[in-house]
C-alpha cells in the first residue's frame, strides 16, 4: 500500500484568513485522501473558525498544538497572534528537518504583527532559509500557466540595484530551472527581465545593469545548458505571445514579478521557497484581515499549495 506523504500546514496569523482556510481544507476538500494532513496551530482557534463557518471538522483531524495567550479578534493586528504564527512555522520547520513531516505548507502571516512581537524576519522565506542554514535560496511563485522567480524579495526599491550581482542572478536561474524541470518533467524555458524601463535602452536608463550584470548571468546560464531568453523589457515581457513560450520568468524585484503573476494567477498561484533541504509551499495571498472569519475566503490557493507539496514529496 502506497504511504501517504505527511504534510504540515501552518495556521498562519490567527486573526487572518488562515484558520478558516484550514477549516475549509479539512471540511470541504478531498486533499486528505492524498496525504496525511497535520495542522500546526491552536486547536481552539481552528474549532472556533469552523463553528463560525458552520463547518464540521473530521474526527481524525490532527493538530500539533501551540497555545495562544489571548483571545483572537479577527482582523486585528496583535503581538500575540504574530508570535503564535511565528511559533507555528518554527515547529513545522523543526518537524520537516527531523523527518517527522515530508513538506511544509504555510498560511499567511502578518508582518506588522511580527514586528509587534519583535520578530525581525521580513517574511517566511528568510525564516526558512535561516533555520535551514542556507544562503542559496530564492522565492518562486508557481502556477501551471507560468511562474516567476525573484533575485530580490522583501527590500525597498532603493536597495535593489546594490543587491543585484551576476552570481546572484545565475543562482536564481539555476534554482528556477531545476525546480520547473522537476515539476513539469521537461527542461524549463526561462525568460529573464531587465531591471530598468525598456531593459535599460542600451544604457540610457539606469546604470547599465542589463549590460554589466544581467546579460552576463544569462550567458553563464546558457553555457550550463539552460534555455533562457533576455534581458527583455519588463513592460512587454508578460504579453500572451511571450507567456506561451515561458515556463518561468526571472525577475529583478518583488513587484516586477508579483503584479503580473497575481493579476493572472491569484486563485491558483503557489509560493515556493527554492534551495531549501525541504519542501515548502504557501498560498500566494496575505492575511486578508478585511474579510477574515467571514466565510468568504477562497481556499483554492491553499489547495494548490498542498497539491504541489504532495507532488513534490512524491
Amino acid at each position: 500500500m502506497h504511504k501517504l506523504p505527511k504534510i504540515a500546514v501552518t495556521m498562519g496569523d490567527p486573526a487572518g484568513v488562515g484558520p478558516e482556510l484550514c477549516a475549509r481544507l479539512l471540511a470541504e476538500t478531498n486533499v486528505a485522501d492524498r496525504c496525511s494532513l497535520i495542522i500546526y496551530g491552536t486547536a481552539k482557534v481552528l474549532d472556533a473558525a469552523a463553528e463560525k463557518l458552520q463547518l464540521q471538522l473530521p474526527e481524525h483531524c490532527r493538530v500539533e498544538e501551540h497555545p495562544l495567550q489571548e483571545d483572537v479578534v479577527p482582523g486585528k493586528v496583535s503581538a500575540a497572534c504574530g508570535q503564535a504564527s511565528f511559533d507555528y512555522i518554527d515547529q513545522a520547520i523543526a518537524a520537516a528537518l527531523n523527518g517527522t513531516v515530508d513538506a511544509v505548507v504555510t498560511n499567511p502571516i502578518n508582518k506588522e504583527a511580527w514586528n509587534a512581537a519583535n520578530i525581525s524576519y521580513p517574511g517566511h522565506t528568510e525564516l526558512f532559509a535561516d533555520r535551514c542554514d542556507t544562503d542559496r535560496f530564492c522565492m518562486m511563485m508557481y502556477a501551471p500557466s507560468f511562474s516567476v522567480a525573484m533575485a530580490t524579495t522583501h527590500v525597498g526599491y532603493d536597495e535593489v540595484p546594490s543587491l543585484l550581482t551576476t552570481d546572484r542572478i545565475v543562482e536564481v536561474i539555476e534554482l528556477a530551472a531545476d525546480s520547473i524541470q522537476r515539476i513539469q518533467q521537461r527542461p524549463a524555458r526561462l525568460t529573464c527581465l531587465g531591471l530598468n524601463p525598456h531593459a535599460g535602452e542600451k544604457g540610457l536608463f539606469g546604470n547599465r545593469e542589463e549590460e554589466l550584470i544581467i546579460a552576463p548571468a544569462i550567458e553563464a546560464a546558457r553555457a550550463k545548458g539552460i534555455q533562457i531568453d533576455g534581458p527583455l523589457p519588463p513592460d512587454t515581457g508578460f504579453l500572451p505571445s511571450r507567456r506561451e513560450s515561458t515556463d518561468c520568468y526571472i525577475c529583478m524585484y518583488h513587484d516586477q514579478a508579483l503584479i503580473p503573476f497575481k493579476a493572472l494567477n491569484f486563485d491558483t498561484g503557489v509560493n515556493v521557497t527554492l534551495g531549501l533541504p525541504m519542501i515548502r509551499t504557501s498560498v500566494d495571498h496575505g492575511t486578508a484581515f478585511d474579510i477574515a472569519w467571514q466565510g468568504i475566503a477562497d481556499v483554492s490557493s491553499l489547495v494548490a499549495a498542498v497539491d504541489l507539496a504532495i507532488k513534490s514529496a512524491g
